[in-house]
């Protein structure tokens, strides 16, 4: 089958033939249909990570954003069948875990990073594997695309999952979001849609135009104002309720905390580059003082996927607006070197294997 090899940081994806997947008693294999082209790509493409042990090996088949249908099940698999259309998360759980027990399976104890490590090849493929089938994958409703499970990726769920589990965003509040890309914009649709107010911050004009497409009440362009804290306070009157760093810039993480109200909440999504390498100083003194909360936030647990695929058949969510262009397997390499430069807006998606 054909695959994208990573072979060596920065250059071009190796557009090649590989072995099929092999089955596991517990997996499926699925024809993907559609995979997402995400920052965390262009993250393992640069060769990031090595500060925290993370680094994507060479030889690594890349893509972690995949939905399809499923083409050959394992022996001890009993509720999922062959032509069965499924999303498949990027935080794999192995399901009997204390955290998987526990509706933690984004993060498994012994859980697996799909297209991160080389015994779960990712998704830039014509096929992939899915261990633990059953725990993992996600039953699509009739009414959600291949496309539109695709660009939930790991975006939409992470962006979800930050806001509806983790800071507990209600009617009403004030949400700023730190970074439109793919990630920031799903949070500023979800956000919406959970009733808050939201104010989308970036630099870019294009994005911002975006954002305010997909509801954000306000935009602020960093690039136009003295102190982007400053104005979100002066248009929430006493700053946000719950603010994200959608980008992992030092300078984004510090602006989304210090636009926060008193007992404000801080989400940290975006993750860092090789300029941070992992770390960024935060005000220990400022977030004692105002009791403020600092969560992070990776993916969604597998078992609370139907919340987030109700809310697109319903139709109160619509992911399928923020993807901008789909793409065939060998031009994963060119969308990958055009977010070096921020040179992308909204999702693209492979759509061509």
């Amino acid at each position: 089958m054909r695959a994208a090899v990573l072979e060596e940081y920065g250059e071009s994806l190796a557009i090649r033939s590989v072995d099929p997947p092999e089955l596991d008693p517990h997996g499926v294999v699925v024809d993907v249909e559609a995979c997402g082209i995400c920052r965390s790509d262009w993250h393992a493409w640069r060769g990031h990570g090595e500060w925290a042990d993370d680094r994507v090996p060479r030889g690594q088949i890349l893509g972690h954003e995949p939905a399809g249908r499923i083409a050959e099940v394992g022996a001890d698999v009993e509720t999922l069948a062959p032509g069965d259309r499924v999303a498949v998360p990027f935080n794999l759980g192995e399901g009997s875990c204390y955290q998987c027990r526990n509706g933690h399976g984004n993060v498994c104890e012994d859980g697996y990073a799909l297209g991160f490590e080389p015994n779960v090849p990712g998704a830039f493929a014509e096929r992939i594997h899915v261990p633990h089938a059953e725990f993992n994958v996600a039953a699509l409703p009739e009414g959600v695309s291949a496309t539109e499970a695709a660009a939930l990726g790991c975006r939409y769920v992470t962006a979800f999952h930050a806001l509806a589990h983790r800071a507990n965003v209600g009617a009403g509040d004030w949400v700023a979001v730190h970074g439109c890309g793919g990630l920031g914009l799903a949070a500023v649709q979800i956000a919406g849609a959970l009733g808050a107010r939201v104010i989308a911050v970036d630099v870019r004009e294009e994005p911002l135009a975006i954002a305010t497409e997909l509801g954000a009440d306000a935009t602020v362009n960093g690039a136009a104002v003295d102190d982007v804290p400053d104005e979100i306070e002066s248009i929430t009157e006493k700053g946000a309720h719950v603010s994200v760093d959608a980008l992992g810039r030092a300078e984004t993480c510090r602006n989304s905390l210090d636009c926060l109200r008193i007992r404000g909440t801080h989400v940290q999504i975006g993750l860092t580059t090789d300029a941070e390498r992992g770390e960024i100083a935060l005000p220990i003194d400022e977030l004692t003082r105002w009791d403020v909360t600092v969560v992070g936030s990776r993916g969604m647990p597998p078992s609370r996927y139907d919340e987030l695929l109700r809310l697109i058949d319903s139709g109160r969510l619509e992911p399928e607006r923020l993807v901008t262009r789909r793409v065939a397997l060998a031009d994963v390499s060119d969308r990958l070197a055009a977010m070096t430069e921020y040179e992308t807006s909204g999702i693209e998606v492979v759509t061509e294997f």
